[in-house]
């Protein structure tokens, strides 16, 4: 015996083995750090991951600046001139100055020097009234002391020399109305108010005379096809009021004109037939005991901006009431000091707009966020002039003392904040607030909608009815496989189940989108009878079988029963497809879809939530499968043949002792599940109607955030206001997963911990 012992220890201590241990221990090491570095790059790429989308987000809550560009004065002879109005051109280089006398006055915005002049045909009369600017519109038009209109269009354009070097930009005027003056008021007395808008007729000029009376005319364009000549008439249009008015607004179309009183009061009108002009409705714009000082349209010319003395500026636009009429409503207020609002101009290419007030206080807004950029005061006294430029980028301002002051403003992302982005918001031809996302349209007049709130209910959606199938059917599986199934059965059925995780997302999308919405319309009764017949049907196969003889029944062998139930389920399901139609005549007059819709007022669409939830479940069943029934099939055996040796059944057995002891495992596999679910793409892009509607019916589709951003991100602008945002959407995708994964393993954790003893 010890001669063994000796040899054996002379073989354990020999070069060879000595050798073997060193290099098997040299192996454990560099796999021990293998592992450390890759679970470490894990964590640092998740990290950077985070980091990476939080610097895409960050600028879109980053606030607004203004600072002093630059002040100048202008020559000597244009400051004996008073200035009417002023404007600038996108790039920021050029002013257009409007004086008294009509001289249209170009100069350099950032130091004043003079550029060129342009004197606009006047005659004998003077400019007694000029056109509120409107976003989009570079009409200027001016109402004379004569009764008469005269109109121009200002265009820059930038100019290169031959071997492509920028120049500048060129300012041109070009006369409308043929170069003539359009008399207006057949009396010939001052037009104190004007302003125009385009009809599918040509143009519709409005103006106030006297002390507000309504002076209104249709300047008629015909063009002859042949010669292509254009061919102008002007037709009185009789307005049905002697109400005095101040401000006079048409809308687009001349759907409605907006007549304010002085006392505040607004008279809306439906102008739509030029002939029956028709009072709507009045309704106040201000309390009592205050006075509307600025009336604007906003971009698109649906809202109406109003500024009044108590530094309020109220947005209000047409909605549709219970009776299902127009009734100009008050929409949302925002708040700039206390003192009267002096200036009021809307972006020309986004829903906000600058205010001033009396004391120099500038405040910028947008009216869709419901958010304040910027309110600081910049002046020291009250303003006489201010006018935004086109891309929002500076505000050029005449203080009291003539001087012109030039201010750089940063505000790239305007229309986010918290409640455009989860709350509701009551966009412009919306009759109440709501929940949408719409971020772009064929019209640059589009108010931008980035609520992620319905992005976010469709993903749980989504979720939700994948999880509603492939939970009950992958645990149950799993519970069979694990526990009843025989050996060798198993090592066949549980290999296939996982391969079916290798399947493309893309052929399941393409599969539910071209097959099986389809299908599942058109065979809508059997979709039900399934989810009916074929439980119903196991069972009562079941109950059969348990009343056959013993013989009978050993003749399948114990844990092969799956593979008669096989052939079952695709008789049941057979079955129950070919009693759809009949069915569908019997209790749905021919077409369940019809039923739903008309009967029940339930929408349908054909690719829907239950199309998501068959497709994406199937995706889904693998993986939550393979763990659980992993996690089942690693009980000790010693724990269920004790519960057996002290008498209880197998079902027994396998509900009080082996689920608790697996219970980590499958909590760990339905989370799993869950963040697959949650964040697929293809299948949720492919097989609905990527609608983001917030809407739990079965029958009606979604859009989730992973789809979204799949969708949209190609055809986002670098750095615009969308781009980020989806770069939001995928933050928050990802703290959500994070979120669920950390609570799952809690709760792991704790399960793990409570049935340990067993």
């Amino acid at each position: 015996m010890q001669d063994i012992s000796s040899q054996l220890e002379q073989e354990l201590n020999s070069p060879r083995m000595r050798t073997r241990r060193k290099f098997r221990a040299l192996k454990d090491t560099a796999a021990r750090r293998a592992i450390a570095v890759g679970g470490w790059s894990v964590i640092v790429a998740i990290t950077l991951i985070f980091f990476y989308l939080l610097y895409e987000v960050m600028p879109l809550f980053k606030s607004a600046t203004i600072k002093h560009d630059s002040s100048f004065e202008l020559h000597e002879a244009a400051r004996s001139s008073n200035i009417l109005t002023m404007f600038t051109e996108e790039q920021n280089e050029i002013a257009a100055l409007l004086t008294d006398s009509g001289q249209l006055l170009f100069v350099d915005a950032q130091n004043g020097e003079s550029l060129s002049e342009q004197q606009l045909p006047l005659g004998d009369a003077q400019i007694s009234s000029f056109k509120v600017k409107t976003p989009g519109n570079d009409t200027l038009l001016l109402g004379l002391s004569n009764g008469t209109a005269i109109a121009a269009s200002t265009t820059f354009k930038v100019k290169f020399d031959e071997k492509g070097q920028r120049l500048g930009v060129e300012p041109s005027v070009t006369q409308l109305f043929s170069g003539k003056a359009i008399q207006l008021d057949p009396q010939q007395r001052a037009l104190n108010y004007i302003t125009e808008q385009e009809s599918p007729d040509g143009k519709l000029l409005a103006a106030l005379v006297d002390d507000g009376q309504v002076a209104m005319t249709l300047l008629r364009k015909k063009t002859n096809f042949i010669t292509g000549e254009v061919q102008e008439s002007l037709e009185p249009i009789s307005f049905p009021s002697n109400t005095l008015y101040e401000r006079l607004l048409i809308a687009p179309d001349h759907h409605y004109t907006f007549a304010l009183r002085a006392s505040g009061r607004l008279d809306v009108y439906d102008s739509r037939s030029l002939s029956n002009i028709q009072l709507m409705h009045t309704l106040a714009l201000v309390e009592p005991g205050q006075r509307v000082t600025q009336m604007v349209f906003q971009l698109a010319q649906q809202s109406l901006l109003v500024g009044d003395s108590q530094g309020r500026i109220t947005q209000f636009f047409m909605v549709r009431d219970e009776h299902n009429e127009q009734q100009l409503t008050k929409i949302r207020t925002l708040k700039l000091g206390d003192a009267p609002i002096k200036i009021l101009e809307a972006e020309q290419r986004r829903k906000g707009f600058v205010a001033i007030d009396n004391t120099g206080r500038v405040g910028i807004f947008n009216t869709t966020a419901e958010k304040t950029a910027i309110d600081q005061p910049l002046l020291n006294n009250e303003p006489l002039l201010a006018t935004l430029a086109p891309r929002a980028s500076m505000l050029l301002v005449q203080d009291a003392q003539g001087v012109f002051q030039r201010y750089a403003i940063d505000n790239p992302h305007p229309e986010t904040s918290m409640k455009s982005l989860w709350g509701k918001v009551w966009y412009e031809g919306y009759s109440e607030p709501q929940y949408t996302w719409q971020s772009s349209s064929a019209s640059n007049e589009f108010e931008p909608k980035f609520s992620l709130t319905p992005l976010a209910f469709g993903t749980l959606k989504a979720a939700f009815y994948a999880m509603l199938l492939s939970v009950p059917l992958a645990v149950c599986g799993a519970m069979y496989t694990a526990y009843f199934m025989a050996p060798a059965v198993r090592r066949k059925i549980k290999p296939v189940i996982e391969l079916m995780e290798a399947l493309p997302t893309v052929i399941l999308g393409f599969f539910a989108g071209l097959f099986l919405a389809p299908f599942m319309e058109s065979h809508l009764p059997g979709v039900f009878a399934v989810l009916l017949i074929l439980p119903l049907g196991i069972i009562t196969f079941a109950f059969a079988w348990a009343q056959l003889p013993r013989p009978v029944r050993d003749f399948i062998p114990e844990g092969w029963h799956v593979v008669i139930l096989i052939p079952l389920v695709i008789f049941l399901s057979w079955v129950s497809f070919s009693l759809s139609q009949p069915m569908e005549l019997l209790f749905f007059q021919g077409d369940m879809r019809n039923w739903l819709s008309n009967d029940l007022g339930i929408n349908f669409d054909q690719r829907n939530a239950m199309v998501v939830g068959f497709a994406m479940g199937f995706a889904v069943i693998p993986t939550i499968y393979s763990i659980a029934e992993d996690a089942l099939f690693g009980v000790p055996k010693s724990l269920s043949h004790g519960s057996l040796a002290l008498g209880a059944t197998p079902w027994q057995t396998l509900v009080k002792v082996v689920l608790p002891t697996a219970s980590p495992g499958i909590f760990s596999a339905v989370m799993i599940g869950m963040g697959r679910a949650v964040g697929e793409t293809m299948i949720v892009l492919m097989a609905t109607g990527n609608t983001p509607i917030m809407n739990a019916n079965i029958f009606e589709g979604m859009r989730t955030l992973a789809a979204n951003i799949a969708v949209e991100m190609g055809e986002s602008a670098l750095g615009s206001s969308h781009y980020r945002i989806l770069f939001l959407a995928a933050l928050v995708l990802f703290l959500f997963t994070f979120v669920v994964n950390t609570l799952a393993d809690l709760v792991r954790q704790r399960l793990r911990k409570k049935y340990s003893t067993l």
